[in-house]
């Protein structure tokens, strides 16, 4: 059976979970979060919640980089000296679909440009590299159909591939079942229940929306 794939962005590696990593220069504290963030709308979140957190902070710089998208803010530290060298740090450790906080509590101590831009981007990478990372891979989703008596069938191939599965539809006629696949697992599945329900079963693929994680 035929199937038309829709593009999927190329894997990529990111976050497992958040982490955070703190380092003292010079007297100043800086505090190093990194996250994963599937859009900028939930990289500003985290932002935003970390402001929240720590209200009296001297500066919370960041950047973030999802994809092609990046933005980065110095938040009123010396231009250049902040956002751009986390977000070199994002890009030096390899990692996408990220956010990258950095709270710094002034000590009294200026550390001029040259160690301003260490020191953030030295916490940030340092936050990045001890980090827990997890491999991401797009999923083609398909909409597969069967009759009732065929069912069974269904829950056995799936159960032989890596599927995440969706909420079942029930109708008069059968079921319906959203099935996320990876793309090289797409056309023998589709094959095999074709297969297995003797042409009986029907299948979808869905489009991918666009602001959809790649997961």
């Amino acid at each position: 059976m035929q199937l038309e794939l829709p593009y999927l962005p190329p894997p990529f590696t990111t976050l497992a979970a958040p982490h955070r990593h703190s380092t003292v220069i010079e007297g100043s504290e800086f505090l190093a979060f990194a996250e994963r963030a599937d859009s900028p709308p939930q990289a500003l979140e985290q932002l935003a919640a970390l402001k929240e957190r720590y209200p009296d902070a001297t500066h919370h710089c960041w950047a973030y980089q999802i994809g092609p998208l990046y933005r980065f803010s110095d938040d009123g530290e010396p231009g250049g000296t902040a956002g751009a060298p986390i977000l070199r740090a994002i890009g030096g450790q390899g990692v996408d679909h990220v956010m990258v906080v950095v709270v710094r509590y002034y000590g009294g101590t200026k550390l001029g440009t040259g160690g301003l831009v260490r020191a953030y981007g030295g916490a940030a990478a340092e936050c990045l590299r001890t980090a827990l990372r997890v491999p991401v891979r797009g999923r083609v989703t398909l909409r597969v159909g069967v009759g009732f008596g065929h069912l069974s069938a269904l829950y056995h191939l799936l159960g032989s591939v890596d599927a995440v599965r969706g909420e079942e539809e029930f109708t008069a006629a059968g079921v319906w079942l959203p099935v996320e696949l990876y793309p090289e697992d797409a056309p023998t599945f589709a094959q095999a229940i074709t297969d297995a329900t003797s042409g009986a079963a029907t299948l979808e693929v869905l489009p991918r929306p666009p602001s959809a994680p790649e997961d």
